[in-house]
């Protein structure tokens, strides 16, 4: 830690010492893939529903979202046991609750597996637990029920953190970096779960925003293990944690506006939603770049983690910010892949840039052009309207 010689091949760029890394990453999915091309005629017929209208609303959204493929827990087998969730007005909450846990535990231990072996480090090395989903509601809360699946000790502090929309896993970064860095020598696991059954419902004229969720929103699960002061003989960091911010737009929070009610939780998105994050994103911006100096002029040097909550989102910060189209690859990529998946998405997104990053480094010493920025930001948007954001260093050699 202490030495100022370079790096060697394949070990990663000096630290701040104390300061929190992102030391391995993991995924998990339900086992029901849906391609964007089939989604309509299988929701239609799911939901035993025959509007044209409403069907050529939905065939549009699956063109505009860029969305190809998604994970998903409901399938036919579901329906049948539970028919009732197909049926507009029933109250089923407490069914969509019973599904609903068990799946957000089993993908948030699958998701956490993969990533603990990642890590490299045994599990009895973790010291702390985040949990984050916007999908289910119990006591004792999910972040019980991942802890006992991975077999954690009973010592393992537990944070959790529920119904925070899109902005959760950028949330527990923040809070999964406090940790590390106010307590030397832990290791934080941070695990993230969704599913939409909790949002089901049948088509309805009186409901057109409820199609966007169907055309936009996935499944999944994601992990991560953030702690300081890396072990180099074991651990490979990724990013480093510089600063981290949280603010809340005042008098917005009817924008993404969602409620639990007796048949499940109700979500309503407001058109302006774009707009709103394109007149505050810049200043947002500004106010982490600023802790190092960097300027409006490095946008295009650094790399950009956002948070795909939709294309129309991404379009509207590419366009504020003026950035290549290049720089929000990684965000089209997860959403193509897997959709918005809430607080899951911005584990994919970052697998996403490691592979960019790592892609772009050959390809730099290969025509000797000049290396990019090592900064860059971890943003995500969520109901409030809360901004999250993350000023990080690529590790990566």
């Amino acid at each position: 830690m202490g030495s100022e010689e370079e790096p060697k091949e394949g070990f990663p760029k000096m630290m701040n010492p104390g300061k929190a890394t992102i030391l391995a990453l993991g995924k998990a999915f339900p086992h029901q893939l849906v391609m964007q091309e089939f989604l309509v005629d299988g929701y239609f017929k799911n939901t035993n529903c025959d509007d044209p209208d409403l069907r050529k609303k939905l065939s549009r959204l699956c063109k505009t979202t860029t969305v190809k493929t998604r994970y998903v827990v409901m399938s036919e087998e579901i329906l049948k046991q539970y028919p009732e969730l197909a049926i507009e007005g029933l109250p089923t909450v407490k069914q969509r609750l019973d599904i609903c846990n068990d799946a957000v535990t089993e993908m948030a231990v699958e998701a956490s597996r993969v990533c603990i072996k990642k890590w490299g480090r045994p599990i009895s090395d973790l010291t702390h637990l985040v949990y984050v989903s916007s999908s289910e509601a119990r006591l004792p809360g999910g972040d019980l029920y991942l802890a006992k699946g991975l077999g954690l000790s009973p010592e393992t502090q537990r944070v959790m953190l529920y119904f925070m929309g899109c902005s959760g896993g950028a949330a527990g970064l923040r809070v999964a970096k406090d940790i590390a860095e106010n307590n030397p020598g832990s290791r934080i696991l941070l695990a993230t779960s969704e599913t939409t059954i909790i949002g089901f419902k049948p088509p309805s004229a009186d409901r057109p925003y409820d199609l966007v969720g169907a055309a936009l929103f996935g499944d999944g699960a994601g992990a991560m293990i953030i702690g300081s002061d890396p072990v180099l003989s074991i651990e490979r960091p990724l990013f480093e944690l510089h600063t981290a911010i949280q603010n809340f737009l005042p008098d917005t929070e009817k924008t993404i506006d969602g409620k639990l009610t007796e048949e499940g939780i109700s979500f309503k998105l407001a058109r302006e939603l774009p707009q709103i994050i394109e007149d505050n994103v810049e200043s947002f911006c500004e106010k982490l770049m600023a802790t190092v100096g960097l300027t409006d002029k490095d946008y295009n040097k650094m790399f950009w983690a956002v948070h795909p909550g939709g294309p129309a989102i991404l379009n509207r910060i590419e366009k504020r910010l003026d950035l290549f189209p290049e720089k929000l690859s990684a965000s089209r990529r997860a959403l193509m892949d897997y959709g918005n998946a809430s607080s899951n998405t911005i584990v994919y997104v970052l697998e996403y840039m490691i592979e960019e990053i790592l892609k772009k480094k050959k390809q730099q010493k290969k025509e000797s052009q000049e290396e990019e920025s090592e900064w860059g930001l971890i943003l995500a948007f969520g109901p409030g309207v809360t901004f999250e954001g993350i000023l990080a260093r690529n590790l990566t050699v």
